[in-house]
Protein backbone atom coordinates (compact mmCIF):
# COMPACT_ATOMS: atom_id res chain seq x y z
CA UNK A 1 0.00 0.00 0.00
CA UNK A 2 1.00 3.51 -0.38
CA UNK A 3 0.98 6.08 2.51
CA UNK A 4 0.99 9.84 1.42
CA UNK A 5 1.14 11.90 4.85
CA UNK A 6 -0.52 15.23 4.73
CA UNK A 7 -0.13 18.71 5.79
CA UNK A 8 -1.90 17.99 8.95
CA UNK A 9 0.01 16.20 11.42
CA UNK A 10 -1.03 12.55 11.95
CA UNK A 11 -3.55 12.80 8.98
CA UNK A 12 -2.86 10.00 6.64
CA UNK A 13 -4.16 9.05 3.22
CA UNK A 14 -3.60 5.17 2.21
CA UNK A 15 -3.66 3.83 -1.04
CA UNK A 16 -4.05 0.16 -0.24
CA UNK A 17 -2.91 -2.33 -2.84
CA UNK A 18 -5.64 -3.40 -5.33
CA UNK A 19 -5.66 -6.14 -7.15
CA UNK A 20 -8.21 -6.38 -10.02
CA UNK A 21 -8.71 -9.15 -12.86
CA UNK A 22 -12.08 -9.60 -14.87
CA UNK A 23 -13.67 -10.98 -11.70
CA UNK A 24 -13.00 -8.03 -10.26
CA UNK A 25 -10.79 -6.67 -7.62
CA UNK A 26 -9.95 -7.52 -4.27
CA UNK A 27 -8.02 -4.92 -1.46
CA UNK A 28 -7.23 -5.52 2.24
CA UNK A 29 -9.22 -2.50 4.00
CA UNK A 30 -7.12 -3.33 7.54
CA UNK A 31 -4.04 -5.49 8.79
CA UNK A 32 -3.45 -4.48 11.89
CA UNK A 33 0.39 -5.07 11.51
CA UNK A 34 0.74 -3.33 8.35
CA UNK A 35 -1.35 -0.07 9.48
CA UNK A 36 1.04 -0.05 12.87
CA UNK A 37 4.19 -0.19 10.57
CA UNK A 38 2.92 3.31 8.95
CA UNK A 39 1.90 4.94 12.20
CA UNK A 40 -1.79 3.90 13.38
CA UNK A 41 -0.75 2.23 16.30
CA UNK A 42 -4.18 2.80 18.15
CA UNK A 43 -6.82 -0.11 18.75
CA UNK A 44 -10.18 0.13 16.74
CA UNK A 45 -13.46 -0.76 19.12
CA UNK A 46 -16.26 0.29 16.86
CA UNK A 47 -16.95 0.08 12.89
CA UNK A 48 -19.58 2.40 11.44
CA UNK A 49 -21.35 2.35 8.08
CA UNK A 50 -23.71 5.10 7.11
CA UNK A 51 -25.21 5.45 3.10
CA UNK A 52 -26.61 9.25 2.28
CA UNK A 53 -27.80 10.57 -0.83
CA UNK A 54 -26.30 13.38 -3.27
CA UNK A 55 -25.65 16.36 -1.84
CA UNK A 56 -26.10 15.37 1.88
CA UNK A 57 -23.44 16.90 3.99
CA UNK A 58 -22.50 14.99 7.20
CA UNK A 59 -20.67 16.94 10.27
CA UNK A 60 -18.13 18.74 11.00
CA UNK A 61 -18.35 16.31 14.23
CA UNK A 62 -16.30 15.08 17.42
CA UNK A 63 -16.14 13.87 20.45
CA UNK A 64 -15.25 16.01 23.53
CA UNK A 65 -13.66 13.75 26.45
CA UNK A 66 -13.48 10.89 24.37
CA UNK A 67 -12.20 11.70 21.29
CA UNK A 68 -11.97 9.11 17.67
CA UNK A 69 -9.32 8.25 15.41
CA UNK A 70 -11.12 7.03 12.62
CA UNK A 71 -10.01 4.89 9.51
CA UNK A 72 -12.53 5.76 6.73
CA UNK A 73 -13.29 4.40 2.94
CA UNK A 74 -16.29 4.39 1.05
CA UNK A 75 -17.75 1.52 -0.32
CA UNK A 76 -19.83 2.25 -2.77
CA UNK A 77 -19.73 6.04 -4.62
CA UNK A 78 -18.33 9.30 -4.27
CA UNK A 79 -17.61 11.65 -1.19
CA UNK A 80 -15.39 15.15 -0.52
CA UNK A 81 -13.91 14.11 3.41
CA UNK A 82 -12.91 16.69 4.89
CA UNK A 83 -10.97 16.70 8.24
CA UNK A 84 -10.15 19.76 10.62
CA UNK A 85 -7.20 19.61 13.14
CA UNK A 86 -8.99 20.94 16.71
CA UNK A 87 -6.00 20.43 18.37
CA UNK A 88 -5.83 23.31 20.07
CA UNK A 89 -1.65 22.97 21.16
CA UNK A 90 -1.49 21.89 17.48
CA UNK A 91 0.70 24.16 14.88
CA UNK A 92 -2.19 23.53 12.26
CA UNK A 93 -4.81 23.91 14.89
CA UNK A 94 -7.82 25.11 12.78
CA UNK A 95 -5.95 24.08 9.43
CA UNK A 96 -8.73 21.46 7.08
CA UNK A 97 -7.64 18.58 4.50
CA UNK A 98 -10.12 17.56 2.33
CA UNK A 99 -10.11 14.57 -0.09
CA UNK A 100 -11.93 12.85 -2.43
CA UNK A 101 -12.52 8.75 -1.31
CA UNK A 102 -14.76 6.94 -3.95
CA UNK A 103 -15.09 3.31 -4.76
CA UNK A 104 -13.70 3.58 -7.73
CA UNK A 105 -9.54 5.36 -6.56
CA UNK A 106 -9.88 3.16 -2.88
CA UNK A 107 -8.18 5.55 -0.70
CA UNK A 108 -8.75 5.63 2.98
CA UNK A 109 -7.85 8.62 4.92
CA UNK A 110 -6.86 8.00 8.48
CA UNK A 111 -8.34 11.23 10.68
CA UNK A 112 -6.15 11.05 14.15
CA UNK A 113 -8.60 11.83 17.58
CA UNK A 114 -8.41 15.22 18.09
CA UNK A 115 -10.06 16.25 14.83
CA UNK A 116 -13.55 17.35 13.73
CA UNK A 117 -14.88 15.21 10.72
CA UNK A 118 -17.78 15.76 7.99
CA UNK A 119 -18.20 14.49 4.40
CA UNK A 120 -20.60 15.47 1.34
CA UNK A 121 -21.67 12.81 -0.98
CA UNK A 122 -21.25 13.99 -5.11
CA UNK A 123 -22.43 10.63 -6.35
CA UNK A 124 -26.32 9.48 -6.47
CA UNK A 125 -25.29 7.57 -3.25
CA UNK A 126 -22.45 7.20 -1.10
CA UNK A 127 -22.02 4.28 1.24
CA UNK A 128 -19.49 5.46 3.77
CA UNK A 129 -17.31 3.01 6.46
CA UNK A 130 -15.60 4.97 9.66
CA UNK A 131 -13.68 2.27 11.79
CA UNK A 132 -13.04 3.93 15.02
CA UNK A 133 -10.48 4.12 18.09
CA UNK A 134 -13.27 5.01 20.67
CA UNK A 135 -16.71 4.58 21.08
CA UNK A 136 -19.54 6.35 20.55
CA UNK A 137 -20.66 8.51 23.39
CA UNK A 138 -23.76 10.44 22.63
CA UNK A 139 -23.58 12.64 25.62
CA UNK A 140 -20.05 13.70 24.24
CA UNK A 141 -20.88 14.96 20.91
CA UNK A 142 -19.59 17.99 19.44
CA UNK A 143 -19.84 19.90 15.90
CA UNK A 144 -18.58 22.80 14.18
CA UNK A 145 -20.94 23.77 12.07
CA UNK A 146 -19.86 22.96 8.40
CA UNK A 147 -19.92 26.53 6.37
CA UNK A 148 -18.16 28.37 9.23
CA UNK A 149 -15.87 31.38 7.13
CA UNK A 150 -13.50 30.80 9.95
CA UNK A 151 -12.39 27.63 8.29
CA UNK A 152 -13.27 28.32 4.60
CA UNK A 153 -13.43 24.91 3.76
CA UNK A 154 -14.16 24.60 0.18
CA UNK A 155 -16.99 22.51 -0.11
CA UNK A 156 -17.70 21.43 -4.40
CA UNK A 157 -21.08 21.33 -3.32
CA UNK A 158 -23.90 24.46 -3.09
CA UNK A 159 -26.58 24.13 -0.33
CA UNK A 160 -26.17 21.25 0.53
CA UNK A 161 -28.88 18.76 2.65
CA UNK A 162 -27.94 19.40 5.87
CA UNK A 163 -29.49 17.60 9.29
CA UNK A 164 -31.34 20.27 11.45
CA UNK A 165 -29.04 18.94 14.22
CA UNK A 166 -26.14 19.84 11.94
CA UNK A 167 -27.08 23.26 11.12
CA UNK A 168 -27.40 24.33 15.03
CA UNK A 169 -23.67 23.61 15.54
CA UNK A 170 -21.63 26.21 16.99
CA UNK A 171 -18.81 28.01 15.00
CA UNK A 172 -15.11 27.28 15.19
CA UNK A 173 -14.89 30.42 17.56
CA UNK A 174 -17.30 29.03 19.96
CA UNK A 175 -14.87 26.00 20.06
CA UNK A 176 -12.10 27.80 20.81
CA UNK A 177 -13.85 29.31 23.56
CA UNK A 178 -14.81 25.40 24.86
Amino acid sequence: MKVIKEPLPGLLVIQPDVYEDDRGFFLETWQQQRYKNIGIEEEFVQDNWSRSTKGVLRGLHFQKKYPQGKLVSVRQGKVFDVAVDIRPESETFGKWYGNELSDQNHLQMYIPPGFAHGFCVLSKVADFNYKCTEFYHSNDEGGIVWNDSNLDIKWPIENPIVSNKDKQLGTFKAYQCY
